[in-house]
């Protein structure tokens, strides 16, 4: 290298500009949501899901659904069961809705998620937001329980069981809720989250009402 050369100012560097995703707003105002269901173990949330997960699909929308007991083999392995495990799980998973509700796409959580500050900031962070609480009695949830995972907990054999000896804190506003006590089947409970979908101007109403039909 000549001596000129190495007195030369270095070239100027392009500066690139992401769009949308790793923390970057897109240029343009996303169509994406997030659509949030919890609710105890076994309470119907997932059943829920790919019932309105096919429907949102049917409407032409991009969707992504992130099924808690799949992203804890996949995103969070390796965590464990403490608050703080539980905490970094759920973070995990909100972000990941954040990028893909900010890039129009419909992200579906389902996940226990048990803990009401922690649902709470996943909210503030996404913005538009739809909590859907799947409610059932602990007996009822015990009584259909076909792994016995709820009398094992009552009984002592297992612990830190969420809705047995650990904590779930249930939303105090939630979007929606669903009975999932024998009250609604699941197509009732998907219809009145699409109806709320609607209602917030989210997806664009049908002609007509329409009604899932059980399949």
């Amino acid at each position: 290298m000549s001596p000129a050369d190495q007195n030369a100012s270095p070239a100027p560097t392009q500066t690139i500009h992401l769009s949308g995703g790793a923390g970057t707003a897109p240029e343009h105002e996303s169509t994406g949501f997030t659509i949030w269901f919890t609710g105890l173990s076994g309470a119907g949330k997932s059943t829920i899901t790919a019932i309105l997960e096919r429907e949102l699909r049917q409407r032409g929308l991009r969707v992504e659904v992130l099924d808690g007991d799949v992203v804890r083999t996949n995103l969070s392995k390796g965590l464990g069961f403490s608050k703080e495990d539980r905490d970094t799980n759920i973070l995990r998973i909100g972000w990941v809705c954040e990028v893909l509700s900010r890039n129009d796409v419909v992200a579906i959580a389902a996940a226990i998620s048990p803990y009401r500050e922690i649902r709470d900031q996943v909210r503030a962070r996404i913005g538009r937001f739809v909590e859907v609480y799947v409610e059932a009695p602990l007996e009822v949830l015990a009584d259909r329980d076909v792994k016995g995972l709820y009398r094992k907990a009552m009984a002592g054999e297992i612990k830190n069981f969420t809705g047995v000896d650990d904590p779930y804190e249930a939303p105090l506003d939630p979007e929606v809720v669903c009975y999932s006590d024998g009250r609604e089947t699941p197509e009732q409970s998907a219809n009145k989250v699409l109806a709320k979908l609607e209602e917030l101007g989210y997806v664009a109403p049908t002609t007509g009402e329409h009604v899932l039909a059980a399949r």
